[in-house]
């Protein structure tokens, strides 16, 4: 090859590669389904039986094959002389040793997902447990189990952290649905009030908790719903929000108040479903369909402390009214987000018989373990490990557990208070008046639009 030649090569290879760079650069999505994931899926393929070998998954099975025997021949012997040796071919079973077989790999925006097929004796926990390491052995950011079948896993890897900055708008335009972050699979994370009625959110202070509670507020600002505030730290909490709010409660007695009509109101409802016959509220004509009601409580274990014994009634005739709410609610339109930093068995009876109320779950780095196992206990355990383990430093960062009936780590966008501020004060106009949402005044409005 002449210096023409290799000079030559070295510019084409050079713009080659300089091509592959602006690719990348400018267009990275159309570059990892077209080049980095083709290249990762060789590699995946060619490496999985040592990675599998590596993190104790594969299994030795019996197997047929051809082995090359030595076997000295007979009547061949020549004296001072070695015995000549003839090579057969026999039949045999040895030991083999088998990884689980893989599945087509199927890229996704932030990696991706493949299936595997357990071998006898494996559960999902052994997939669980070498994570960490298949991860590792991939260079990526982690690797999950997302789906479990009789027999199958499915294991969803993902490249780079896609919750290091999240710019989502908290407003969806459908009716008791807000999307407050993204999920660590890179998908919207979307909380649906007609699917998941009551959620819990629990977290430390600086934790996200309260930047959650104000991506809700302004994401259901601009639909047509009444909201509703406990605020028993005498109202800072949600007092900014107060031109969207419907009604708001900032002392105990004002709490008991404003329960007494959540009954009511959603025993009205009650009577009026079982007037027309329907089973609930999106049941009943147009016409005759209330107002959605959200409940937003702040620090819910105040609602539940005692200063001594002549509060004891109190407390009481709060934790059983909020606990009907919750249990009666999600037919007739009525639900809760509970907020609270602590969050435990402590608290009491009623603590406990309401947390089994509240299926979505929402749980942000706790000061205490036993508000991580209060939110999370009584599900899957390694989403209490990975709630336990959610950094200081990145507020916001929750284990969040909802309709799909898996857990998944995420992240709420972040939404400054003059934010949600300026949406609640944008969205005044669409607040009812409390006396209207109750039926203590006679009314008429338009019809409220079906749910998407």
């Amino acid at each position: 090859m002449t210096v023409n030649d290799s000079l030559m090569v070295l510019g084409v290879l050079a713009a080659a590669a300089a091509g592959l760079w602006a690719w990348r650069r400018w267009h990275p999505a159309s570059f990892w389904y077209g080049v980095a994931f083709p290249a990762r899926a060789v590699l995946v393929y060619l490496t999985w039986h040592h990675i599998a070998s590596g993190c104790k998954l594969t299994r030795h099975r019996q197997r047929w094959r051809l082995t090359l025997d030595a076997v000295p021949a007979a009547g061949l012997v020549v004296r001072g002389a070695a015995g000549i040796v003839e090579h057969k071919r026999r039949m045999r079973r040895v030991d083999v040793e088998r990884a689980p077989r893989l599945g087509l790999l199927r890229p996704t925006a932030q990696g991706w997902r493949v299936r595997l097929r357990l071998h006898d004796g494996q559960v999902p926990a052994d997939y669980e447990r070498a994570a960490e390491g298949i991860a590792h052995a991939w260079r990526v950011h982690s690797v999950r189990v997302v789906d479990v079948r009789p027999g199958l896993v499915t294991l969803w890897a993902t490249m780079r952290d896609p919750l290091t900055e999240v710019t989502v708008t908290p407003a969806t335009g459908e009716l008791l649905r807000v999307r407050p972050g993204k999920l660590e699979n890179g998908q919207d994370w979307v909380m649906d009030l007609r699917t998941v009625p009551h959620w819990l959110n629990a977290g430390a202070t600086q934790s996200g908790k309260s930047n959650l509670a104000n991506a809700i507020i302004a994401g259901l600002a601009p639909q047509p719903v009444a909201l509703v505030g406990f605020d028993l730290k005498g109202g800072v909490e949600f007092t900014p929000y107060a031109p969207r709010l419907s009604a708001l409660a900032t002392t105990r007695k004002e709490c008991v108040g404003l329960l007494d009509d959540l009954v009511g109101e959603v025993e009205a409802r009650m009577a009026v479903c079982r007037r027309h016959g329907a089973r609930n509220v999106w049941r009943l004509p147009e016409s005759l369909r209330p107002v959605p009601i959200v409940v937003l409580i702040d620090e819910v274990a105040e609602l539940f402390l005692m200063a001594d014994k002549a509060e004891k009634d109190e407390v009481a005739k709060t934790g059983t009214a909020l606990l009907r709410v919750a249990q009666l609610g999600r037919a007739f339109a009525v639900h809760l987000i509970v907020c609270g930093q602590r969050i435990g068995s402590d608290l009491g009876p009623g603590v406990t018989a309401l947390r089994s109320q509240l299926s979505g779950r929402v749980c942000h780095r706790g000061n205490d373990p036993e508000t991580a196992n209060m939110t999370l206990g009584d599900m899957d355990p390694a989403a209490l490990d990975a709630a336990r383990a959610i950094p200081a430093e990145t507020p916001g960062v929750a284990v969040v557990a909802g309709q799909d009936g898996s857990w998944h780590r995420a992240r709420s966008v972040y939404l400054s208070e003059e934010t949600a501020e300026q949406a609640a004060r944008d969205h005044a106009h669409l607040t009812p008046a409390w006396d209207i949402v109750i039926g203590s005044v006679p009314t008429t409005r338009p019809p409220l639009p079906e749910a998407a």
